[in-house]
């Protein structure tokens, strides 16, 4: 049942420390950019937080008691997923995670295999330890008129040196669900060619797609969960990521004994609050996370209404998260995310951070009346 949530209500921002609205601190911009909501936390998540800075005492911290079964019946509760809670290793950010994954299972000079576009630090890793980035493109709009991964030419740009596969599920910036099918083949690629995947499957709680279900890579098989490290965190879901806490979930021992004693040291802990966030959401951010989906649903369908009447430009339905992943190349634009904020004063995110240029990222995870005013923008220009 969904809670009641007044998800149209307008926030001002503006004159906060979020970094979506600062950037254009005192220009008439709308930000529809960064992955990062304009809707109020859950009630829960904000009481508990009240409750926990009233305390007065900011020390060190440790992970709550009862945050890890929390998190674990989660998962079990709407993938399927049986977590061990010894598999946690708790981080303060998941493109921490992302850079850690890397320089402890990387080699300089081996090669982290990926997919493109994608969630731009993906493409930064292999660089910042040292490493060979092999960015293979996706196939655009194939089958069902989704983008796919194209394995074959995974199987042709491999080698002998690549030693991570860096994987998006639910994918970040084109919105799939990958199927049980296409998991398993990806399963299969990995323990073929002996690679470690790494799993960021951040926006897993934000399928948006009736029938559709989220399944964490790591459930696919016994044998691949003993060579994933799968990242997760309440931060999209809950619209929580200034709070910096997130989780790497590994199963493996000997990999998850390396893991923490290569980042002794070097990763921060969480923050206090963060735990506390986490425990709250995943304890009681259920019912808020529903009425969430709901009105997501219903910005992904206006925002398709309003495709339908730009028929130069092309988007994917969008089948989980918050964002749109928008083709404006009939536009001759190599960077329409730059032209489109001096043109119509929208800030959307440049496909070419995230290796297509031409696309632009739109984030509608906002209230109804602030994605019209940005479209009623968009008009103006692209008509």
């Amino acid at each position: 049942m969904s809670q009641s949530v007044d998800f149209d209500r307008v926030l001002n921002r503006q004159q906060s420390d979020s970094m979506k609205w600062r950037r254009y601190q005192g220009q008439d911009v709308i930000p529809m950019w960064v992955a990062d909501m304009d809707f109020a936390a859950p009630d829960a998540v904000v009481e508990a937080l009240q409750q926990r800075v009233a305390e007065g005492v900011y020390g060190y911290g440790v992970v709550p008691e009862g945050l890890p079964e929390a998190l674990c019946a989660w998962y079990h509760r709407r993938y399927n997923w049986q977590i061990d809670p010894q598999w946690l290793v708790w981080l303060p950010g998941l493109v921490s995670g992302l850079h850690a994954v890397a320089k402890v299972f990387g080699e300089p000079g081996g090669g982290v295999m990926t997919h493109s576009p994608v969630y731009p630090p993906f493409l930064k890793v292999a660089e910042r330890s040292e490493q060979q980035l092999i960015a293979v493109p996706m196939l655009e709009e194939s089958g069902d008129g989704q983008w796919q991964l194209d394995l074959a030419a995974m199987a042709q740009q491999i080698t002998p040196e690549t030693r991570l596969f860096m994987f998006c599920n639910p994918h970040n910036p084109t919105g799939r669900v990958f199927r049980r099918e296409e998991l398993e083949q990806v399963a299969a690629f990995c323990l073929k060619h002996d690679l470690l995947i790494c799993s960021d499957e951040i926006h897993c709680d934000l399928v948006l797609e009736p029938g559709l279900s989220h399944i964490p890579m790591a459930s696919v098989s016994e044998a691949i969960a003993q060579r994933s490290i799968t990242l997760l965190a309440p931060s999209k879901t809950f619209n929580i990521a200034g709070l910096a806490c997130s989780v790497a979930v590994i199963p493996d021992a000997k990999l998850r004994r390396q893991f923490n004693q290569q980042m002794m040291g070097l990763m921060p802990h969480v923050n206090i609050l963060g735990y506390v966030a986490a425990q709250a959401a995943y304890g009681s951010g259920e019912p808020w996370l529903e009425g969430l989906l709901d009105y997501l649903r219903e910005n992904r369908r206006l925002l398709s209404e309003w495709l339908v009447q730009h028929p130069k430009l092309k988007m994917s339905l969008p089948e989980a998260t918050f964002l749109g992943w928008i083709d404006f190349r009939a536009y001759d634009q190599s960077y329409p995310a730059r032209w489109l904020l001096k043109e119509a004063g929208v800030a959307l995110s440049e496909g070419a951070d995230f290796g297509l240029p031409g696309f632009a990222r739109i984030n509608f995870g906002c209230p109804k009346a602030q994605l019209e005013q940005a479209l009623a923008r968009l008009d103006q220009v692209l008509l």
